[in-house]
């Protein structure tokens, strides 16, 4: 018997009581200068991929605030591919600053790319590690990335003369092997954001208590091996802050992200900005899917 047409998703303009202050289309558009048109920055960013056991989604996008205002979005997300066959590691990092604060998309991105950077330099040690299963080697090796990337945002705080609370980002990385025998699934980071993992319907929070150790830009690490059926998120602080603090929010994405077959790109962006009052900030998420 034929299967019949995917269920459509109920359309959601907001979750919760009260309606948004903003409006949920974007508006102004940032200013431009036309010396710099390569500095311009789209208002939503949407990237995918599948390998072997896991499917990939993740989005960019800017905040209510910023699309009403006219105001970049200040979040950052990169994905890339590191090396061939079975061997290639698929990397997504993603930053987000203060949306107050001058200079925090170009922090974003800065540390985003230096990060990046040196995970493709290390590529090879990185997959080896991983499929050895050697999470203290690739703990003190993904700490020292890290580190470096922060270390160059302070220094180019100081040629800006902004403080270095001011000029920095939260981080999230993500590491996927390529290879389908390989289920390890490496995160690491600093700063504000998140790590979830729904599990048989259930969201697990796998930074708990994470506000008070973002305040003090504590590094991050987690090496697990992934379940069939489960689903990793990685966000940014915007996206973060809700799914810790509305139950409405992770509630909605539990139930639409335990169907058998992932969203499509379209579905999954109008899955992670599910607007609700008060949360008003740019917002960057990674999902990754197991078969």
């Amino acid at each position: 018997m034929a299967a019949g047409p995917p269920a459509a998703r109920p359309e959601v303009s907001h979750l919760g009581d009260r309606a948004p202050t903003y409006a949920p289309e974007p508006g102004a558009l940032p200013p431009a200068d036309p010396a710099a048109l390569e500095g311009l920055t789209p208002d939503t960013v949407l990237e995918g991929a599948r390998y072997g056991t896991y499917t990939l989604r993740a989005a960019s996008l800017r905040g209510d605030s910023a699309r009403y205002r006219g105001e970049a979005r200040r979040d950052f997300l990169l994905t890339a591919r590191f090396g061939s066959g079975d061997d290639a590691l698929v990397l997504v990092a993603l930053a987000g600053g203060d949306r107050a604060a001058p200079g925090a998309a170009e922090a974003a991105a800065d540390l985003c790319r230096t990060v990046a950077s040196a995970v493709g330099r290390s590529q090879d040690r990185l997959a080896e590690d991983i499929r050895a299963g050697r999470r203290d080697a690739l703990r003190s090796g993904l700490q020292r990335l890290t580190d470096r990337g922060y270390g160059r945002l302070r220094a180019r705080a100081a040629e800006l003369g902004l403080a270095e609370t001011v000029y920095t980002a939260g981080l999230r990385g993500l590491l996927l092997p390529v290879d389908p025998q390989c289920r390890t699934r490496v995160s690491f980071g600093a700063g504000a954001g998140g790590l979830f993992r729904l599990r048989s319907g259930e969201w697990q929070d796998l930074e708990p208590g994470g506000q008070a150790e973002d305040a003090e830009g504590g590094f991050r690490f987690r090496a697990s091996v992934a379940r069939p059926g489960d689903t990793l998120l990685l966000c940014s602080g915007g996206l973060a802050e809700p799914m810790r603090e509305e139950a409405a929010l992770s509630a909605e994405l539990a139930a639409r992200w335990s169907e058998q077959e992932p969203p499509g790109l379209a579905a999954f962006l109008a899955d992670t900005q599910l607007r609700l009052k008060g949360y008003a900030d740019d917002r960057t998420a990674a999902a990754v899917w197991e078969a």
